[in-house]
């Protein structure tokens, strides 16, 4: 069988990882360094709470590109498309910090969340500790685990490493066996993402049909597939508390306008 998309990025980032010299305990104290130099903008700014109000929330994407679309917005400036969403409404940022695979970076997360007062949840891929302890040190108030690319005591340790960082952990599902293993590792953040990680091709009913499994006592999160009004509509009377929208704000010709859109349902 050929290697699918997922497959060639975690790939990737596992390669990287193992190639990565630093210790844990060296990003531990770059982290203690960063607290004590600015301690008020590295408090974490609380991800899931942002989202646990009435009404449907947005968490609204700084993403350039994809690996299936190619550029949507490759010379954006993360800190103005930030403040034009913070403007329209959006409770949270996500931004994408892969580079090689989104065109993202680290910098990106950086100039985002400096330019508002949304908490910011980076979204990358997370295969090894010391990329909840970079997320910690960056700056992000959240962290995307996708249960797909990790094993039970991946997820459970990450989860964890999260908590003990003050970090939430935003844990990504496709389907019922996978929100029952997110459940099991604790996340009280659970994501269904439409889009199929392995084709890359976004079921527009799969967060209507897995949104069941979700224990009442989480919070819901439908990612990918939202390009306006009418499918956030379906989301929020589904039961989901929030949606995370990335393409069809960063293509938008009023990307103010198209956030505000989703929020005043």
């Amino acid at each position: 069988m050929a290697a699918t998309y997922l497959d060639n990025i975690l790939a990737f980032h596992r390669e990287r990882a193992a190639n990565d010299e630093r210790s844990e305990a060296w990003l531990h104290e770059a982290i203690t360094s960063a607290m004590a130099a600015d301690p008020l903008n590295s408090l974490p700014r609380g991800f899931a709470n942002a989202l646990a109000n009435d009404g449907l929330s947005v968490i609204s994407e700084v993403k350039r590109r994809s690996p299936s679309k190619g550029d949507l917005f490759a010379g954006l400036d993360p800190a103005e498309v930030a403040q034009s969403y913070q403007r329209g409404g959006a409770a949270c940022l996500s931004v994408l910090t892969d580079t090689e695979h989104f065109g993202g970076s680290t910098m990106d997360l950086v100039n985002a969340r400096a330019a508002v007062d949304l908490p910011v949840i980076r979204k990358d891929f997370t295969v090894d500790r010391r990329d909840i302890l970079d997320a910690r040190l960056m700056g992000a108030d959240c962290v995307l685990l996708i249960v797909a690319a990790l094993n039970d005591d991946e997820l459970n340790e990450f989860s964890e490493l999260a908590r003990q960082l003050g970090l939430d952990a935003l844990v990504e599902t496709h389907d019922e066996a996978e929100v029952e293993r997110a459940v099991a590792a604790g996340a009280n953040l659970i994501g269904v993402n439409q889009r199929d990680l392995v084709t890359f091709e976004v079921d527009t009913n799969r967060a209507v049909r897995v949104r069941e499994a979700i224990p009442a006592g989480a919070i819901a999160v439908a990612e990918s597939g939202v390009q306006g009004p009418e499918d956030a509509a379906i989301l929020s009377e589904a039961g989901y508390h929030a949606v995370l929208v990335g393409e069809s704000l960063v293509t938008a010709d009023d990307t103010e306008g198209a956030v505000r859109a989703l929020v005043n349902l």
